[in-house]
């Protein structure tokens, strides 16, 4: 960075050997101090490196404290040889001090050690953030993050799209999480919402014309946190395109997430090509337990239910049973911890049957299998020599749900995962409704602006829980990292979608004015998705908890404990927006 100032001309990365016998000045924090007894060091750190500083004249460490700013003049020399430190740029150079300027005291005890801030608890990293940030991993997340952005940014214009900014206050949608609202001081008893997504703004940008949509967009959402969801706001990589089919959105997305992955990717990291594999809702369900696929890892569900049902085993007829089948040797303490983790997740118990070499079965089921079925069940697992078989029985849902849960804990505990690798995929064709037992009532299972298919015919002539949407997620890793979908763009399909899941025509009218409106217009098709870039950093930097790559994120419990969020605020400005607190 060339800079010329009364506190710096050169930041600390233009620092190496060619710089010896010149005078330079430099700015940045006190990392450490050393007195070795007639002569300090000082570690210098600034945003872009850490250099030496030997002080002979030791009147010029005095008052001088850990992470105090300050601005140093001096002469560059060669460190002694053994004194070499091959772990930073600069190890081979120090900076002789003559003359130091304090910029900024620390005029408190430190809460933590800036070097050793993320082994802290949480809260405590999150209230003093701005030391935290100047950890040097936690700062690199931080920039890391900024020329991914950037990448993206210049990836999505390469490819024809054109950014456009979307409304942050919008009007409050009945679909979807729970909005953020925010009182409206001139139209008394009335709110605006912080967006979701842009969803129905990018819409209304196809219909205006517009071909190519994208935009890096801040999306608010009430929600609880988890390790890879931030509550209250994220970013995601928002595009949508006209004209577009379901296949034209892949496209686009397996071109920008493979280009990204494949740039900032830890060296020697694998990445799926492009086309992805594409599995269906169903089929996911049933292979994986999940409509998340981890798909490092190798093992696959399958369905022995109508096999069960022919044996003599009592508690599995009636029940839907799925079987995982391990080829690793396992200890029975193994085998208990497993069983241990099974009744943890609701599991009643853990069927088994070990795979003797000479194929006979042994295990706690083996006698309720009939002799002349034995056969069958080695098929339809693909059984072999030293194979452990588990069942899980249950109704549809639950069985599936259990089963992904236990194939996802084998992998972890078997170490089955493939190691430096990104494996995406598509889910799609998921179910366009559902039946909420709580409010007895069908609703939208996913978005309710997707196109279902068979259009208008289906949605006329078939039961709707059969019915499936043109919508679709990319999975990478076990991570949802985007959903989208095929838009609903016909007026007369809308009306009866929404008919479907209990909405009248007026209530769309009311609700959606603006999309129900300007779909009178000549509305064209149009498609789109939305992949998540906290998501995407957290994976490419094997980080567990997405918090950790962004700059100023609120704790687990939806605060921030840094500016003190959410506060009261004064009666005078409740009134100005007539709001009464109930207490």
């Amino acid at each position: 960075m060339n800079i010329s100032n009364i506190y710096r001309d050169r930041t600390l990365d233009m620092m190496n050997e060619e710089n010896v016998g010149e005078t330079v000045r430099v700015a940045g924090w006190v990392e450490n101090i050393r007195d070795h007894g007639g002569v300090s060091f000082i570690d210098l750190r600034d945003m872009y490196g850490v250099l030496q500083v030997v002080m002979r004249d030791t009147t010029l460490l005095e008052g001088i404290n850990k992470e105090d700013c300050i601005s140093l003049e001096g002469v560059i020399e060669h460190r002694d040889e053994e004194t070499y430190n091959p772990k930073i740029p600069t190890g081979t150079i120090e900076l002789e001090a003559h003359k130091v300027d304090l910029l900024g005291k620390v005029y408190k005890q430190l809460p933590f050690e800036v070097m050793t801030s993320k082994e802290n608890h949480e809260n405590v990293r999150l209230k003093y953030r701005y030391l935290d940030l100047r950890n040097k991993k936690v700062k690199d997340n931080m920039i890391f993050r900024s020329k991914v952005i950037s990448f993206l940014r210049q990836k999505m214009t390469d490819m024809g799209f054109l950014e456009i900014q979307t409304p942050i206050l919008c009007a409050s949608s009945p679909e979807g999480a729970r909005d953020y609202i925010v009182p409206s001081r001139k139209y008394k008893g009335k709110f605006y919402a912080l967006p979701q997504a842009p969803q129905q703004y990018k819409q209304l940008l196809m219909v205006s014309g517009f071909d190519k949509y994208f935009q890096i967009a801040p999306c608010f959402r009430d929600e609880d946190a988890r390790a890879d969801r931030s509550p209250g706001e994220f970013y995601q990589l928002d595009f949508e395109m006209s004209f577009a089919t379901q296949e034209d959105v892949f496209r686009v997305g397996e071109e920008v997430l493979t280009a990204t992955f494949e740039k900032f990717a830890p060296e020697g990291s694998v990445v799926t090509a492009a086309p992805y594999p594409v599995i269906s809702y169903k089929q996911a369900m049933l292979e994986f337990g999940s409509d998340k696929p981890d798909l490092r890892n190798p093992l696959r569900i399958v369905d022995v239910t109508d096999f069960f049902q022919r044996c003599t085993f009592k508690p599995f007829h009636g029940q839907t049973v799925r079987a995982i089948k391990v080829s690793n040797k396992m200890s029975k303490g193994f085998h208990e911890k497993l069983l241990k983790f099974a009744t943890s997740i609701g599991m009643g118990g853990l069927g088994y049957l070990e795979v003797k070499e000479d194929l006979s079965y042994k295990g706690p089921i083996d006698k309720f299998i009939p002799d002349d079925m034995k056969a069958e069940i080695r098929e339809i697992a693909g059984l072999k020599g030293g194979d452990t078989i588990f069942f899980i029985a249950d109704k549809e849902k639950q069985a599936a749900l259990y089963a992904g849960q236990l194939r996802n804990e084998l992998g972890q505990r078997l170490d089955l995962l493939e190691k430096n690798a990104y494996r995406f995929c598509f889910i799609n064709d998921f179910p366009m409704y559902e039946y909420d037992e709580e409010q007895k009532k069908i609703i939208f299972t996913h978005n309710p602006f997707s196109m279902p298919q068979g259009g208008l015919e289906a949605l006329t002539t078939k039961d709707p829980l059969e019915l499936l949407a043109y919508q679709y997620d990319i999975v990478c890793n076990g991570v949802e990292l985007s959903s989208g979908a095929v838009r609903n763009h016909n007026l007369d399909i809308m009306v009866k979608a929404f008919e479907i899941a209990g909405y009248t025509e007026e209530d769309l009218k009311e609700k959606f004015g603006a999309l129900y409106n300007a779909f009178q217009y000549g509305a064209p098709p149009h498609a789109g998705m939305a992949p998540g870039v906290d998501r995407m950093i957290m994976l490419l930097r094997n980080e567990e908890n997405i918090r950790e790559v962004i700059p100023f994120p609120m704790n687990g419990n939806a605060q921030d404990v840094m500016c003190g969020a959410p506060n009261e605020v004064s009666e005078m400005q409740l009134r100005e927006v007539h709001i009464k607190v109930r207490k």
